[in-house]
């Protein structure tokens, strides 16, 4: 149909795909399969008045819709990897018709079926370290005792000002470090890593530093021994938070190439 699109959601191996009967996506859409060359995606019908090129980019405006859509895609994505080794693709990766997503399945099949190789038996853990902003109350106490009557008012603030910034580097320096060392740790654990970008305060709903951002590959089997790493770690100046495990959001990606319909949309921080 001209005035629909084809969203796709993820990849599978034919032979592990589970069937998507019942599931839904985004827009309500039933999910549907496509195959070829042994592998499978993962599909909708969408309407290209909200998911054309033009429509998409005044609907990625209105954050109640990217969320809602988002959420449809993730549990599509985490339906497939429970039951397979899964590559997901990027939010809202639409073409135009079941044929061009099977010449994509084709033309790519290299590099799905190494992904699929790479991402097999394991899953994705997310990990964020939070530090305080507050910076050690000492060097300004001792820029204070410092201070001598002679010191104009505007110099005595001086003098605290540089004391608070000395602090609040060091402070900064100490969580780094210790986000370095929560790293390899976890990292030692994990099969393939990844540090993101720390998310700004808007988006992690935090005021705290955001002194890592990491997503790590593990295998299902050592995901305890990872949760439990991480658990030994707390307690050390620095709030950690754990998500997952998930689908492999962050080990799978591959640029779709230039004869693809559109370059999709890859989402900041997902899942």
């Amino acid at each position: 149909m001209a005035d629909a699109g084809t969203y796709v959601y993820a990849i599978a191996r034919e032979e592990d795909c589970p069937r998507p009967e019942g599931l839904t996506g985004v827009a309500g859409a039933p999910v549907r399969t496509v195959r070829r060359a042994g592998l499978v995606a993962y599909v909708s019908t969408v309407p290209l008045e909200r998911f054309g090129e033009e429509p998409l980019r005044r609907s990625l405006e209105d954050l109640e819709w990217v969320e809602e859509t988002a959420r449809a895609h993730h549990r599509v994505v985490e339906t497939v990897a429970e039951a397979a080794a899964t590559a997901p693709v990027r939010l809202v990766t639409v073409y135009s018709d079941e044929e061009q997503v099977g010449d994509l399945l084709q033309r790519r099949y290299d590099d799905f079926t190494a992904l699929l190789s790479q991402v097999a038996g394991r899953r994705e853990w997310g990990v964020k370290a939070y530090a305080e902003r507050t910076s050690p109350a000492t060097g300004v106490e001792d820029a204070a005792e410092d201070a001598t009557a002679e010191d104009s008012p505007g110099t005595a603030y001086l003098r605290r000002r540089r004391a608070s910034l000395h602090d609040r580097q060091d402070a900064w320096r100490d969580a780094v470090a210790e986000a370095e060392h929560i790293h390899s740790r976890l990292a030692a654990i994990a099969v393939a890593d990844r540090l993101h970008r720390p998310q700004d305060p808007s988006l992690s709903g935090r005021d705290e530093w955001m002194v890592l951002n990491g997503a790590y590959l593990v295998d299902v089997e050592r995901g305890e021994e990872f949760a439990a790493a991480l658990d030994a770690l707390r307690g050390r100046g620095i709030d950690l938070e754990l998500t997952g495990p998930w689908a492999p959001y962050s080990f799978t990606a591959l640029d779709p190439g230039p004869s693809d319909p559109r370059d999709p949309l890859d989402p900041e921080g997902a899942p």
